[in-house]
């Protein structure tokens, strides 16, 4: 099918075509009749199945055939869990409607209201916005709805785990009761079903994959290793193979600052990406990895969701979620549209109650790769049988901050083999190892002093 079969009109199929898409993917062959057809839309995609464009294009198709927006109103919502995915939605609007007779405006927190506030004052046909903006927006009368005909919750799923849930609320109570609403969610959970109560009208429900599943295109492995090793393998990965384009998770946000300069100490460009960083520096941090002048940008869950980067390569598990769900998430950006990928995740014998409930959710189990110079000394533990672990979320360990050390490597640099080396390689893929190097002297641990940056 084509998307001209789907009811597209001339000026859209010449924006998608300058895209370069040619065949729809299933969310879109699926939704985009529709929500032309005027429905209540309830669809469960996981990221990277072209979710934005199922509801962007009709929507646009929609909205063009009606009267503009008057001076502070807004005719379609789109409401996001956070800043990145705002900005990424209102790029495919303007991308879309570049030929269409249409207005839109992105508003989030962590920049100035002030622009945003006389921006509404033209109105807008599409309004991209996070919830707590918005409600800004509203309370000092910038944002009018009178003029609404359509409401889209994008990952509805996280805006509720973000604790969007009142803001969402109030949100609702303030919208025209007669309006067009559309779902998109990773998953249908129970807390997603309760929440299209009050808000769907006999919505065409939409699944186009069960839900966590991961790519067939990316492949998975581990690579058991101490705590204190983690940044150095984490080296050793990225230039014995010349990654140009990782994205690392991290689960905090201080980790993520931790890990960057520890990585551009030993030569390697990074940045982060997290919550408490300006919304300028998330910005820049994001366009400098795209564009190729930072190698490695490291985030927390919360802060990459949004992120919409084509053909990315690798994706690093520094820290393994504490929730078995994101893992799917993290890992669904690489490997898109039928291009190869690769996740990698870095494990140590703390973190077997997540890795057990992360190969439970998905069946399966993730292949080990002990790599040589870096064998952890607390070995870690054989993965259960997966129907004996509960899909549930695993209590996190209490470490101790200082457990996390980011010590510098020497200038004696151990022999480390690529797990993506073919060649030369000494690989065991079971599930245990014996551990050949428990009493040898870390060889990573040194001062900053002595510290030898590779050349680049």
């Amino acid at each position: 099918m084509s998307f001209a079969e789907l009811g597209l009109e001339p000026r859209l199929l010449t924006a998608i075509e300058t895209k370069g898409y040619t065949i729809p993917s299933p969310i879109q062959e699926k939704a985009i009749p529709a929500i032309l057809a005027g429905d209540d839309v309830m669809a469960a995609a996981q990221t990277g199945t072209g979710k934005t464009a199922a509801f962007t294009l009709p929507l646009l198709q929609r909205l063009a055939k009606g009267h503009r927006a008057q001076a502070n109103q807004v005719r379609a919502l789109v409401l996001t869990p956070t800043r990145e995915l705002a900005a990424q939605v209102a790029e495919s609007v303007a991308t879309y409607g570049v030929d269409l007779p249409l207005t839109s405006a992105v508003v989030f927190g962590g920049v100035k209201i002030n622009p945003q506030m006389m921006r509404l004052r033209r109105g807008a046909d599409v309004l991209v916005a996070t919830p707590g903006r918005l409600l800004d927006l509203y309370q000092q009368k910038a944002v009018k709805f009178n003029q609404l005909e359509v409401l889209i919750l994008d990952e509805a799923d996280r805006m509720l785990d973000m604790g969007f849930i009142n803001d969402l609320k109030r949100i609702l109570s303030i919208l025209p009761k007669d309006r067009q609403n559309l779902m998109f969610s990773a998953t249908f959970a129970e807390q997603i079903r309760d929440l299209a109560k009050g808000l769907m009208n006999q919505p065409v429900e939409i699944n186009v994959s069960p839900a966590n599943t991961t790519a067939p295109t990316v492949k998975q492995w581990l690579c058991p290793v101490d705590k204190k090793q983690k940044p150095a393998l984490l080296q050793e990965l990225i230039i014995s193979n010349n990654w140009t384009q990782v994205l690392v998770f991290c689960r905090t946000k201080h980790g993520c600052n931790k890990l960057a300069k520890w990585l551009v100490g030993g030569g390697i460009s990074a940045d982060a990406i997290h919550g408490n960083k300006s919304q300028g520096a998330r910005t820049r941090a994001l366009a400098q990895f795209k564009a190729g002048e930072v190698k490695v940008l490291v985030a927390t869950d919360i802060a990459a969701r949004g992120l919409d980067i084509d053909q990315l390569p690798q994706v690093v598990n520094y820290d393994l979620p504490n929730i078995a769900e994101d893992y799917v998430h993290r890992i669904g950006r690489t490997g898109r549209a039928n291009q190869t990928g690769a996740a990698i995740s870095l494990v140590c014998a703390d973190e077997i109650e997540f890795l057990e409930s992360i190969e439970h959710l998905i069946q399966k189990h993730i292949e080990r790769d002990y790599i040589e110079g870096f064998i952890p000394v607390h070995a870690l533990p054989p993965s259960r049988d997966l129907r004996s672990v509960k899909n549930k979320k695993p209590k996190k360990p209490k470490l101790k901050s200082e457990q996390l050390s980011l010590q510098a490597p020497n200038k004696r640099k151990p022999q480390v083999q690529s797990p993506l080396s073919k060649s030369n390689q000494r690989r065991s893929s079971t599930n245990g190892a014996k551990n050949t190097n428990a009493t040898k002297k870390n060889p990573w641990e040194a001062s900053n002093r002595s510290r030898k940056r590779p050349a680049h």
